[in-house]
C-alpha cells in the first residue's frame, strides 16, 4: 500500500516569474522525481534526448544550462522543505522492529 502524499494547492495564474514567458529558466529548479527514482538521472536524460522535465514548482523545460550557475527556485525550495518535513515526521512517528 503506498503512502497518501497532500500536495499544496498552488495557483498558476498568479506566477509572473519572467522564465514561464521564456521558457529559459532563471534559476535551478528542484527536479520531480517519484519513489526510487534519482533527480540527477532524469536531468541527465532530458539532456541527452532532449525531452522537457517539470520542477516541483510546475515550470517545464529541456534543461541546457548548468544549474550551479543559477539561483536555486524559491518555490521549488519551499516545497521540497514541506515534502522533507513531511517526511521526517512520518518517519519519527514509525516504529522500528
Amino acid at each position: 500500500m503506498s503512502d497518501l502524499q497532500t500536495m499544496p494547492q498552488v495557483d498558476l495564474d498568479t506566477i509572473t516569474d519572467a522564465e514561464t514567458e521564456t521558457g529559459e529558466p532563471t534559476s535551478a529548479h528542484i527536479v520531480k522525481a517519484g519513489p526510487g527514482e534519482n533527480g540527477a538521472a532524469i536531468v541527465l536524460e532530458a539532456r541527452i534526448m532532449g525531452t522537457p522535465i517539470e520542477a516541483l514548482c510546475g515550470f517545464v523545460w529541456v534543461p541546457s544550462k548548468d544549474p550551479k550557475q543559477l539561483p536555486v527556485c524559491q518555490q521549488c525550495k519551499d516545497i521540497y522543505e514541506m515534502y522533507k518535513s513531511f517526511s521526517d515526521n512520518v518517519n519519527r512517528d514509525t516504529p522500528v522492529d
